[in-house]
C-alpha cells in the first residue's frame, strides 16, 4: 500500500539516520506494530447501492492514523484477499510501486512498513494501494500531527476524504481500458464524502437526528472531560446502507482545521459551502505551513491534500439566520464530459435531523478552473525554503502527455516523452529496484543515451538523474491522437513520488522558460513544496497533438532510489501516464546491505508474513523520538 505524500524523501534515507543492523525477526514475542491495517474484498453499501470493494479493516475509507513528527514508526498490512496482490508504501522497498520498487504482498501475507518522520512533516496525507483500480476504495487517512502545540490557533479538526464511485466492477473496469477496441470506465457515478454519498439519478432522503460519522478526524474529549490534542476518538467511520447526506457535525463559534483529502480516482472537485464564505488555506499536501490565503471555495483533484481554518458561526448569527443549524457543502466535477453534483450537511446540532438534498445548487461554484490559486501559495518560513532558482537548474525535462493508438498493439495508450509504459510495465520480470541491487549498475538506465531521448534511456525504458542535480521537469499536455476523439484534451493531477517539488506554475499553449521565468520575477513568487498538481485542460480541442498546457516544476534529485512521476486519474495511469526515474548510481542507490536485502528481492520473500512465518525484516531507520512531547499519540509511547 502506499502511503501517499507522507515524507517520501525518508524512503531515501537521506535525511532520517539508517542503522545498518541484523534483520528482526517481527514475532509476537518480540514486536508490535504501532498501527494494523486487515485489507480484504467486501460488499458494502456504497452511494445507496452496494459494491464489492477493497476495503481496510472493514471499511472505505479505512481508519485514520496519526503518527508523530520526529519519529519512527510501523505499520502492518495484512493482504487478507484470496486472488489480488497489494502494495502500500514507505521505505526501501515499500514506495507501493509493484514493478518499479517492490513486489506486491501476496494472497494470505502480511508487510511490515516502517516510517520516518521529519518534525517539520506535520500535515495531511493519505495511504492507498497502488495495484490496478484498488485505490478507489483501499484507501484512508494519514496525519501527522504537530509536535505539541501548533502555531495554528483552532479548537478541533474534522477529515474530508473524497472517493468516486462506480457501479462496475475494478476487473471490469480494468479489462476495459487494455482491451482493443479500447471500452472506457464510464463517469463517476457518485462522489463520496468519508465514505457516503448518493448516486446518479438517485435522490438521498432525509436522515435521523445523531450518528458518529460527523466527527470523523476529530479531537473529542477524553474521559476526563479535558480537552486533549492527542485524544483521537473519532479515526474509523461506521459504513451505513441508509440513503441520507453525509455529514459533519461542528459547534458555533469555534474554529476548526478541516483536512481536506482527493482519493478520487478520476473526479476534479470544486466545492463551497452554503453560508459560509471564510476558508483559510493554510497547508498544501502537507510538509510545509504558506502563508495564510482567504478564499470561498476550494478545488481538489485526485492526490491533493489542503488544510483550512474554517470559523463557524456563533450563536448570535445562528439566531439571526432564524435558527438554521443546517447548511450545505456542495461538490461539483469539473473538466469530465458529465457533470455530478453532490452535497453534504454542516450540521451546528446533532440532535437535528439531517435534511434530504437541496431541489437545486445553494451556492455558484465557477466553470473555469484554470486561475483557482496559481502563483499564490508562498511559504510561511521562507528563510527555510529551498526552491531551486532558475540559474540552478541543469537540465529541463520535457514530458509530453499524448493519447495515442499504439501500432504494435492496436490498444489506446497514454504516453511520456513518447514512450509506451504500458507495454514496458508489463515487460519487466522483476521490479526495478531489485533489478538494481541484483545487477548494480548494469540494470541503471544510461545517462547520456537518455539526454538524446527525450530523457529516457530506450535500453530500460527509465528516466535517469544524477544525484543533487536540478531539474526543471515540464508536463506539456497535447492534443489527443485517437481518431475517435481527435485533438480532445484531458485534464491531469499529476503526483511526484520519492519527494516533494516545487510547483513553478502553469499556462496555455506551449512552456515558455522565459516567458515563466519574467513572471516569477515580476510577481516576487517562491513556491512551497507540492506533490500534486494540475496539468489543466485550457481549451477543449485542438489539432491532434498540438501542445495544449504546460505545470513545470523545479526538483533538485537529493535522494537516491527509483521513484514514480504519474497521473493520479487510475485509468490514465493504467494506460500508461506514468514515468519512472532512477536517482543516482547503484552505489547510491544500494542503500540496505546486500546479504540483509535477500528477502525483498523475490516475490513472497521471508520478508513478508503469514500464518505459519513470522516476517524477517531489516530496520532501517533508527527509534529514535526528535519530538519529545509527553501527551502521548495514539500509536506512540
Amino acid at each position: 500500500m502506499r502511503f501517499d505524500g507522507v515524507v517520501p524523501r525518508l524512503l531515501a534515507g537521506g535525511l532520517a539516520t539508517a542503522v545498518f543492523a541484523q534483520a528482526v525477526v517481527h514475532d509476537d514475542a518480540r514486536f508490535t506494530p504501532d498501527h494494523v491495517l486487515r485489507v480484504s474484498l467486501a460488499e458494502v453499501p456504497s452511494a445507496c447501492e452496494s459494491r464489492q470493494d477493497v476495503v481496510v479493516n472493514g471499511t472505505s475509507p479505512g481508519p485514520a492514523l496519526h503518527l508523530l513528527p520526529g519519529a519512527t514508526s510501523w505499520i502492518r498490512v495484512y493482504n487478507d484477499m484470496e486472488d489480488q496482490n497489494l502494495t502500500m508504501r514507505m521505505a526501501p522497498f515499500a514506495d507501493g510501486t509493484p514493478g518499479v520498487s517492490q513486489w506486491p504482498i501476496p494472497p494470505g501475507h502480511f508487510f511490515d512498513y516502517q516510517i520516518a518522520t521529519e518534525l517539520d512533516d506535520a500535515g495531511t496525507y493519505f495511504y492507498h494501494s497502488h495495484v490496478d483500480m484498488q485505490a478507489l476504495s483501499c484507501a484512508g487517512p494519514l496525519i501527522v500531527d504537530d509536535c505539541g502545540s501548533s502555531h495554528l490557533q483552532y479548537d478541533d479538526e474534522r477529515i474530508f476524504m473524497f472517493q468516486d464511485y462506480f457501479q462496475k466492477s475494478d476487473e471490469e473496469m480494468i479489462e476495459g481500458l487494455l482491451s482493443t477496441p479500447f471500452i472506457w470506465t464510464g463517469e463517476t457515478k457518485g462522489v463520496l464524502l468519508n465514505g457516503k454519498g448518493v448516486a446518479v439519478n438517485l435522490t438521498a432522503v432525509e436522515g435521523p437526528p445523531g450518528g458518529s460519522n460527523g466527527f470523523f478526524g476529530s479531537m473529542r474529549t477524553n474521559s476526563l472531560g479535558k480537552f486533549n490534542a492527542r485524544v483521537h476518538a473519532d479515526n474509523q467511520i461506521q459504513m451505513e446502507d441508509d440513503c441520507t447526506l453525509p455529514v459533519i457535525d461542528v459547534e458555533p463559534g469555534k474554529t476548526y482545521r478541516f483536512r481536506f483529502i482527493g482519493a478520487t480516482g478520476l473526479s476534479f472537485l470544486s466545492m463551497g459551502f452554503e453560508g459560509h464564505n471564510n476558508l483559510t488555506i493554510v497547508q498544501v499536501d502537507g510538509n510545509e505551513y504558506n502563508v495564510p490565503v482567504s478564499t470561498n471555495y476550494l478545488q481538489l483533484a485526485s492526490g491533493q491534500r489542503f488544510d483550512v481554518l474554517f470559523q463557524t458561526k456563533t450563536l448570535n448569527e445562528l439566531a439571526q439566520s432564524g435558527g438554521k443549524t443546517t447548511y450545505y457543502l456542495q461538490f461539483e466535477t469539473r473538466d469530465r464530459p458529465e457533470l455530478y453534483r453532490g452535497y453534504a450537511v454542516l450540521r451546528y446540532n446533532v440532535d437535528a435531523s439531517v435534511p434530504a438534498a437541496p431541489e437545486s445548487p445553494v451556492v455558484e461554484l465557477p466553470l473555469d478552473v484554470t486561475n483557482w490559486m496559481e502563483y499564490t501559495f508562498q511559504p510561511l518560513h521562507p528563510e527555510h525554503n529551498q526552491a531551486p532558482s532558475a540559474e540552478e537548474v541543469t537540465r529541463r525535462l520535457i514530458l509530453d502527455a499524448e493519447q495515442k493508438v499504439d501500432e504494435r498493439t492496436g490498444r489506446l495508450v497514454w504516453e511520456i516523452a513518447h514512450m509506451k509504459l504500458a507495454d514496458t510495465a508489463q515487460e519487466r520480470e522483476k521490479p526495478v529496484l531489485v533489478d538494481i541491487y541484483q545487477r548494480g549498475q548494469a540494470a541503471v538506465p544510461n545517462y547520456d543515451a537518455a539526454v538524446a531521448n527525450n530523457g529516457w534511456d530506450p535500453a530500460t525504458k527509465l528516466f535517469p538523474a544524477k544525484l543533487n542535480e536540478v531539474l526543471e521537469i515540464v508536463i506539456q499536455n497535447t492534443g489527443s491522437q485517437y481518431p475517435e476523439e481527435s485533438g480532445i484534451v484531458e485534464s491531469h493531477p499529476f503526483h511526484a513520488h520519492g519527494q516533494h517539488y516545487y510547483d513553478i506554475g502553469s499556462g496555455p499553449g506551449k512552456y515558455d522558460a522565459d516567458a515563466n521565468n519574467a513572471k516569477l520575477a515580476r510577481l516576487g513568487y517562491k513556491p512551497v513544496k507540492r506533490d500534486t498538481t494540475m496539468l489543466f485542460r485550457y481549451q477543449g480541442q485542438v489539432a491532434p497533438g498540438e501542445p495544449a498546457g504546460w505545470r513545470a516544476w523545479r526538483m533538485r534529485m537529493t535522494h537516491p532510489g527509483v521513484w514514480m512521476v504519474h497521473c493520479h486519474i487510475l485509468a490514465h495511469m493504467i494506460m500508461g501516464m506514468q514515468a519512472n526515474f532512477v536517482v543516482g548510481n547503484a552505489d547510491q542507490i544500494i542503500q540496505i546491505p546486500l546479504p540483509l536485502s535477500e528477502a525483498y528481492l523475490t516475490y513472497g520473500g521471508s520478508v513478508y508474513g503469514n500464518g505459519q512465518n513470522a516476517p524477517s525484516v531489516y530496520h532501517y531507520f533508527n527509534d529514535t523520538y526528535q519530538c519529545n512531547w509527553t501527551g502521548g499519540a495514539q500509536g506512540q509511547p
